[in-house]
């Protein structure tokens, strides 16, 4: 089912969903599972996977010379997307990137999970890989979300990169991302705004949003999109704070601002046990609040630790 379609089941109550991490090439799917069963009693109707660009390592060949290698850390996110819908029978959302991809790849790859019936996707441009200042895209793939949620929307269409004697039309619900304090990368959060609304006239159906920590950011990101014609779902994304170290990692890697008060209540505690208590109140208030506001879903970052994200559920849902 479609993540607009499970909106519309759900007449108006807040649903619980939640994004994993594929495992670490080596570490078997059982892995994943573990962090799943104990979220499964809040019956999420969709799981989203992240996925991740390749690495470039270099390997020493001999005479000073260094020889350049692709390393995928986290392969399978197609493989796990199926494994979800058939272990749990609950929709699973894979992340489709342009960095690192070509258009033909990522054609590819669309068709593979229009076969298994997953028909759901997140449109992401993705991060720079660690050896690049700025991203750079593949020179045969796409540099922008918008003109991958184009492709997406051409094969919904029946439109392939090539022409076809046939061509079946997909059926794909495309989510995207939003920034409640805009993209870092962003001159200003007008100017995100701009190209958010390109990407819903392009074709994609619904936000999720970068993680924020101030709801009044999330509240008056929504009202900025309605009143620029931006109508489609908006998914607030959370995620608990948990060690006193994200203090400074958190607003430096995602661009989002710790309210005041929470950083003087993490400053207070002795230990990251200390912190995850406050991380957990926290966001508990900010769940509470928005369910109040009726937002569709709350979509929560678990990175692979449920037990975080099942002491917030079992006070929200």
């Amino acid at each position: 089912m479609k993540v607009i379609e499970h909106i519309k089941k759900a007449k108006g109550e807040t649903q619980f969903t939640f994004e994993i991490l594929p495992p670490v090439k080596g570490i078997h799917i059982s892995s994943i599972f573990d962090n799943i069963d104990p979220l499964m009693e809040f019956k999420p109707p969709f799981i989203d996977v992240t996925y991740h660009r390749e690495e470039y390592v270099y390997n020493d060949s001999g005479n000073g010379l260094l020889q350049k290698k692709v390393v995928r850390k986290r392969p399978g996110t197609v493989g796990i997307c199926a494994a979800l819908q058939n272990k749990y029978n609950v929709d699973a959302i894979p992340h489709i990137l342009c960095g690192g991809f070509t258009k033909e790849v990522t054609e590819n790859l669309l068709i593979d999970l229009d076969f298994l019936g997953i028909n759901n996707v997140v449109a992401l441009r993705g991060d720079a890989i660690k050896s690049e200042t700025y991203f750079t895209p593949n020179k045969e793939g796409h540099s922008y979300a918008s003109d991958l949620v184009n492709q997406i929307s051409d094969l919904n269409k029946g439109i392939y990169l090539e022409d076809l004697e046939i061509s079946s039309k997909t059926d794909f619900c495309v989510g995207v991302a939003g920034y409640p304090e805009k993209h870092m990368e962003a001159p200003s959060l007008e100017s995100d705004i701009h190209f958010l609304k390109n990407k819903i006239k392009l074709g994609a159906d619904y936000i999720v949003t970068q993680m924020f920590f101030d709801n009044k950011k999330f509240f008056d990101f929504v009202k900025i999109c309605r009143k620029e014609g931006i109508n489609v779902p908006i998914i607030p994304g959370l995620k608990p704070i948990s060690t006193l170290r994200q203090l400074n990692i958190l607003p430096h890697r995602f661009h989002c601002d710790l309210p005041e008060e929470l950083i003087k209540e993490v400053i207070k505690c002795k230990d990251n046990n200390e912190v995850k208590k406050v991380g957990i109140e926290w966001c508990i208030k900010q769940s509470k609040e928005l369910k109040k506001a009726g937002v569709p879903f709350l979509h929560y970052y678990s990175m692979g630790k449920a037990k975080s994200i099942k002491s917030i559920a079992s006070q929200v849902f």
